[in-house]
């Protein structure tokens, strides 16, 4: 009850997106739908699964945990792409004004350019 009580007033933290559109759309093809559907009407008989079933208000939380997580690990690929871009940038740049400039280091190594 502590955590639903939570997830209720973390609700006025969430954006105009998630509050407007709280459903993700689902992946699975419309017989999968139904078959999710017909097992989640079914009374549990293990102990475990009448657990889980207390819990089913904690859904939209795992889903934007799962949400988070990903754009988290997209947003990890994309720095490691960033910065790997950016060391050939900086390597480019050496290269060019090495060329350009002229010292008695840069005269004594195959110009660049």
């Amino acid at each position: 009850q502590h955590i639903l009580r939570l997830a209720e007033m973390c609700r006025r933290l969430e954006t105009e997106e998630e509050k407007v559109l709280p459903f993700y759309p689902s992946s699975l093809v419309e017989g999968e739908q139904q078959e999710a559907r017909r097992v989640l009407e079914e009374v549990p008989v293990e102990p475990l699964a009448q657990a889980v079933r207390d819990y089913v208000g904690l859904e939209r939380f795992w889903q934007r945990f799962s949400k988070v997580k990903l754009e988290e690990q997209a947003l990890e690929r994309e720095r490691a792409a960033l910065s790997q871009r950016n060391q050939e940038l900086r390597e480019l740049l050496r290269q060019y004004l090495a060329g350009i400039s002229v010292t008695q280091e840069v005269l004594g190594e195959p110009n660049p350019l």
